[in-house]
């Protein structure tokens, strides 16, 4: 049973911080710099106490309700003050936000030891304590506002006399808390991956958690904040609260130990039956009827909508997600996840990935013990009521066909299709499948997840092509798994050392692959067959796509630069392809990606603000990177040095390149236009008018024309340089 004190009444308002916890003996010290304008308080005159009293206000003590030269009591009925409360400038006005209109003052409402800024309209607040309130602040028909001592809004700080247990930690990537990390005010998805990652660096973890601490103070006092020009209406409980400015509330059961973000620019806004406890909320963020969040980090322009449950989570920038649950995972930007019945857990998703409905991704029961993983690349589309088992990995941009996959899964091969084949008990995994078979939705990615970007402080550069460091190297990754299985299925058994050259020989050769079945080794841990599907295809496409990619940098540089600049500056480049690692949407270089851990172990990086001024370094590197990965790729794919780079041989990569582009336009406006040739899309409609009336025309679609455009444009920039390199001897 909870225990119920009693203590004088004389002393509510007073005595907030423990007095073993005081600084400089004043309970008022973090209060007062928090809100730094006490010089332009004073007492209440005697008449202004009167009129007070008269509007049936109460305080237990009128010597500590201080107020400004531009004070109104008329405007303060009916309620009740303790403590210290200031009250800034009034204005014979009111403040109308969507239609709720609301008189500036005080009105039947409980204050106790707050602050309030300019112009505020504070309206039926039941219990207000340790609050202090901005300029133009809407508050209205709130049960309780209050604040602990001891508050950490969110942050996983402990305070002076706070035992271990209540420190607050997300427990990510894995249900047993062994890769759990401690939140704060603006923590990025690349902190908590590296975070939830080397665990057996016992220096390294102990360093993070340094430089996490570093940033708080471990002081109890703080009050909870209202930013300027923020509206609070209909809401029950608010506890500990750190909310930014111009921050729209409304409806909500219970807001407890939150930082909140919000401005101007970029402005939160949380809605009817939600519950959010220990979080950290970013900029720019939606939050509706009736969302549960607890334990969890919502990235700057980010959605939880329509019931959805999110929690010991991390969401990344520009994500939703609707009506479905995700517990201890960690999402990289631009995540989808709109399904009621969809579930998501212990997971790493690294991003652009979308879950289908009825999707279950790492079930926490199908397992002995709650200690699985999964981690999928960017470009995860698990689909329709697809079951998929802890541990498994996917690589980039794998779609999974609707089925219970029961066993753990190693899925090495980007832009695949994977799927049970029923009536033979097998698996089949066909690579490239995105690039053969669906070329609008591959590409759409692109163009749709840039435009979704509404982030209003870009400081770190998200890769959203499809064609990228990290996708081109798990391109290379799969064609040496192809050749494997190629050699091994075409060898006999005394060649079985040199089976990757074997299969490379055949897939090169004009031979085709028929009457036998590729088999793929460690795919999934099961004793049935795993069959590759389309070898030759997929190996084609993967290396067309690796030039495509590397050539499309040389082309962007060879518009302003001559052939012999050129050749100069790949021939001093590293001939050896980089390894890149996506740390929260952001690609690396994974040597610099060492080098940031080693400065940290070696305290040359002293907290994460330090180490965010280290991504924003890489983020204006990124695009050198990423032409020195290029030129390093074409060079591996080519078999081909730069050093010995022609300019015919340029001249025959770039027309290739051109072609290429044709196909990805022509593969792109196809896939599309099947959806219109299709009797049974169109059966519904009473004519074709009908269906385009609804679907809209194909010549309409604005992603196929845009396309169209920048086929224009890279046929115009591919006529340049050809004509330039048609110069040289």
């Amino acid at each position: 049973m909870s225990k119920i004190i009693k203590e004088k009444l004389a002393d509510l308002g007073y005595h907030f911080i423990p007095e073993a916890y005081l600084q400089h003996n004043d309970e008022y010290y973090f209060r007062n710099q928090q809100f730094p304008e006490q010089g332009k308080f004073r007492n209440l005159t005697q008449e202004e106490v009167k009129i007070l009293v008269r509007n049936d206000n109460y305080s237990n003590n009128w010597d500590h309700v201080l107020v400004t030269d531009k004070f109104l009591p008329e405007q303060i009925q009916h309620s009740k003050f303790y403590g210290l409360v200031r009250i800034g400038d009034m204005d014979d006005v009111y403040l109308n936000f969507r239609d709720l209109r609301l008189p500036c003052g005080i009105y039947n409402s409980t204050i106790i030891s707050s602050d309030f800024g300019c112009t505020v309209a504070v309206h039926n607040v039941r219990y207000m304590a340790h609050f202090i309130i901005g300029d133009e602040v809407m508050l209205a028909n709130i049960s309780e506002m209050e604040t602990s001592s001891s508050a950490k809004f969110g942050n996983g700080i402990l305070k002076t006399g706070d035992v271990e247990e209540r420190r607050i930690r997300l427990e990510l990537c894995n249900e047993n808390g062994g890769r759990s990390v401690l939140p704060f005010d603006g923590m990025q998805a690349g902190d908590v991956y590296l975070w939830s990652r080397y665990r057996d660096d016992q220096e390294l973890q102990h360093r993070f958690q340094e430089m996490m601490e570093a940033q708080f103070l471990s002081h109890h006092g703080f009050y909870s904040e209202i930013g300027h020009h923020s509206v609070i209406k209909n809401t029950h409980t608010i506890k500990d609260i750190k909310m930014g400015s111009h921050a729209y509330v409304k409806g909500v059961n219970k807001l407890k130990n939150l930082t909140i973000n919000s401005s101007a620019e970029s402005y939160t806004q949380i809605g009817e039956g939600c519950e959010l406890v220990n979080g950290i909320i970013g900029y720019g963020c939606r939050i509706f009827y009736g969302v549960k969040a607890v334990r969890f980090i919502l990235s700057s322009n980010s959605q939880l909508k329509y019931g959805a449950r999110l929690i010991n989570s991390f969401l990344g920038d520009n994500s939703t997600i609707s009506c479905c649950e995700v517990l201890n995972s960690l999402i990289f930007p631009a995540h989808e996840q709109h399904h009621n019945n969809s579930f998501l857990c212990a997971a790493l998703v690294k991003g652009q990935s979308n879950m289908a409905a009825g999707a279950t991704v790492g079930s926490n029961h199908n397992s002995r013990a709650a200690d699985g993983e999964i981690i999928a690349g960017r470009g995860f589309w698990p689909g329709l009521c697809v079951s998929l088992k802890h541990n498994s990995y996917f690589a980039s941009y794998t779609l999974i066909v609707k089925g219970d996959f029961l066993h753990e899964l190693n899925v090495r091969f980007p832009f695949c299709l994977v799927s049970n084949e029923a009536d033979t008990n097998r698996l089949i995994v066909l690579p490239a499948y995105w690039f053969l078979y669906n070329m609008y939705a591959m590409m759409r990615n692109t163009s749709k997840f840039q435009s979704r970007d509404k982030r209003k402080f870009k400081n770190q550069y998200i890769e959203y092509d499809v064609l990228a460091p990290d996708t081109v190297n798990e391109m290379f990754d799969a064609l040496t798994e192809i050749e494997k299985a190629v050699g091994k299925a075409y060898s006999n058994e005394d060649a079985v050392s040199d089976i990757e050259t074997i299969g490379k020989s055949i897939l090169l050769s004009d031979e085709k692959l028929t009457g036998k079945d590729i088999l793929l080794d460690n795919v999934e841990f099961s004793k049935r067959k795993v069959v590759l599907a389309k070898p030759k295809e997929a190996y084609t496409t993967y290396r067309r796509m690796i030039r495509y990619y590397a050539v499309k940098q040389l082309i962007e540089l060879m518009e302003s630069r001559s052939f012999a600049d050129l050749h100069t500056l790949v021939s001093s480049l590293p001939a050896t392809r980089s390894q890149f690692e996506n740390i929260g949407g952001q690609l690396v270089p994974k040597t610099k990606l060492d080098t940031l851990l080693a400065d940290i172990r070696h305290n040359k990086i002293l907290s994460w603000k330090d180490a965010h001024a280290r991504y924003h370094a890489w983020s204006n590197l990124y695009i050198e990177d990423k032409f020195k990965h290029a030129v390093a790729s074409l060079a591996e794919v080519t078999g081909r040095s730069p050093s010995s780079w022609t300019a015919k041989f340029m001249m025959d990569l770039i027309e290739e390149a051109l072609e290429t582009r044709r196909w990805i336009f022509a593969e792109i406006e196809s896939s599309r236009s099947k959806d219109y040739q299709n009797p049974f899309k169109q059966m519904v409609y009473d004519s074709y008018e009908e269906m385009e009336e609804v679907v809209g025309r194909l010549e309409d679609n604005d992603f196929i024309n845009k396309e169209r455009n920048g086929l224009f444009e890279f046929e115009e920039s591919v006529k340049k340089v050809l004509d330039s390199l048609s110069l040289v001897d």
